[in-house]
């Protein structure tokens, strides 16, 4: 196994279970526990983890894109809290617009059972999910591949999501702040949400509880410019009422 295989396996474990610990690192991939504190050295290095004796704890990068199958990985529990309070938003025949992150692939997975769907997406995990789904309709932006994140961003893309028009746009992203709004680590991220949106009758952010008050590196949107919120956790009384003052519907 390479390196850098195996660095990316440990920062999964890191978002799975939120620390490590050296000795049990070092026997499940049969190296020395000195090879692991290598390891947790680079992951501390680009600010993903916290060293401790004996171990790391993982720190939120928010400002770090991280590769699809380590982001899968990451909040399981919480993203999948989301998509079933998501669910009852979802009918039979509706046209929808998600974005290429996790908590929207878990979303629309949890709405199997709806029949008829349109869904266009930038997300090619979402066109592998479903490719077999006789009854969906799966329309891809295309676009540019972001490596790494199996999403399609760029010129492209964009242009796509002019020609629509849908019933839903379900989007994640890396920060949401009272101040600072919506924010994603990228521009061609951040743009690529802007044009889903546009799509939409209905804008629904759904973020797990661990990126509201972070701020990443690109501006979506204002957080009042959807309609609903989903979140796994009550958020603080300043939230909710901030979210009622902008008349934006909260579900968690």
């Amino acid at each position: 196994m390479l390196a850098v295989e195996r660095k990316n396996l440990i920062y999964a474990k890191l978002c799975e279970n939120g620390r490590v610990l050296v000795n049990d690192l070092a026997e499940e991939f049969g190296v020395s526990d000195e090879t692991i504190r290598r390891d947790l050295d680079k992951l501390e290095q680009e600010g993903l983890a916290e060293k401790f004796y004996g171990g790391a704890i993982k720190v939120e990068n928010t400002f770090f894109d991280l590769p699809f199958h380590v982001r899968q990985n990451s909040n399981m529990p919480e993203k999948r809290k989301i998509a079933e309070l998501c669910l009852p938003l979802i009918h039979d025949g509706d046209y929808i617009a998600i974005d290429s992150s996790t908590t929207a692939l878990e979303i629309i997975k949890a709405a199997k059972s709806c029949k008829n769907l349109t869904v266009i997406t930038n997300s090619v995990e979402v066109m592998l999910e479903f490719s077999q789904k006789a009854d969906w309709n799966i329309v891809s932006t295309g676009g540019s591949l972001k490596t790494g994140s199996l999403s399609l961003v760029g010129g492209i893309a964009e242009k796509t999501l002019k020609d629509f028009n849908v019933d839903l746009c379900i989007c994640s992203c890396k920060g949401l702040d009272l101040d600072k709004g919506c924010t994603e680590s990228s521009e061609a991220e951040a743009t690529i949400k802007i044009a889903l949106m546009k799509a939409a009758k209905r804008k629904i952010m759904a973020v797990d509880s661990t990126k509201i008050g972070k701020v990443s590196f690109a501006k979506v949107c204002e957080f009042s410019e959807f309609d609903t919120v989903i979140t796994d956790k009550k958020p603080s009384a300043e939230w909710i009422e901030a979210l009622q003052n902008s008349r934006c519907e909260l579900i968690y």
